[in-house]
């Protein structure tokens, strides 16, 4: 839970999205994150994210991507906080960013992080009992994960969507936009100087 708990861009995604575009946005993101999760643990479970140790080729390629993605949606962030942000009439953001579109995010910057795979073929195993089918003691481990990383989320987003009313004014919205953008760069720069 404490792994769960720890700073990445999969929580700052939660954060941003449940404060700029409610619970239900933070929401979808979250699930899209779920989502991945248990893609990861899936590839686990059949021995796929063996691949990313034993390859060097696959990790550096899934790493470069993900630090593209990450770089642009720090691109994304930072070139919204250029434009205006007010709602719309009536009071809609201009932001874009539908539940289908947090949830795809979401999917995208968990799936494209390879430490992510890492960590579920390096810690999962560990607490497999010796004499348990490493297929169904992977995915429920990852099952609870999962449900770990969901409550975590939950309290995330409820907590960020309490900002919501304050994030419709312009200045603050695109202050949280610039911070986001900058951060979503530093992980994309972390993920690339990444030699693990």
């Amino acid at each position: 839970m404490l792994i769960n708990m720890a700073p990445g861009p999969d929580s700052l995604l939660v954060v941003r999205t449940s404060a700029t575009h409610g619970r239900r946005g933070g929401l979808a993101a979250a699930l899209g994150i779920l989502t991945g999760c248990v893609g990861w643990g899936l590839a686990t479970a059949v021995g796929l994210t063996a691949l990313l140790t034993a390859s060097r080729l696959a990790y550096d390629t899934l790493r470069v991507c993900g630090a593209a993605y990450l770089a642009f949606l720090g691109a994304t962030a930072l070139w919204r906080s250029r434009k205006p942000s007010g709602p719309e009439p009536g009071g809609r953001s201009t932001a874009p960013a539908g539940r289908s579109a947090a949830f795809r995010t979401g999917v995208g910057t968990n799936l494209l992080n390879p430490k992510a795979g890492v960590f579920y073929m390096s810690l999962i195993p560990q607490f497999v009992p010796q004499g348990a089918q490493m297929f169904s003691a992977t995915l429920l481990f990852t099952a609870i994960d999962v449900i770990e990383l969901a409550a975590w989320y939950w309290l995330l987003s409820r907590a960020a969507s309490a900002l919501s009313e304050r994030v419709q004014r312009p200045a603050f919205r695109r202050r949280l936009e610039q911070i986001t953008g900058v951060a979503f760069f530093g992980f994309a720069a972390n993920l690339l100087t990444d030699r693990a």
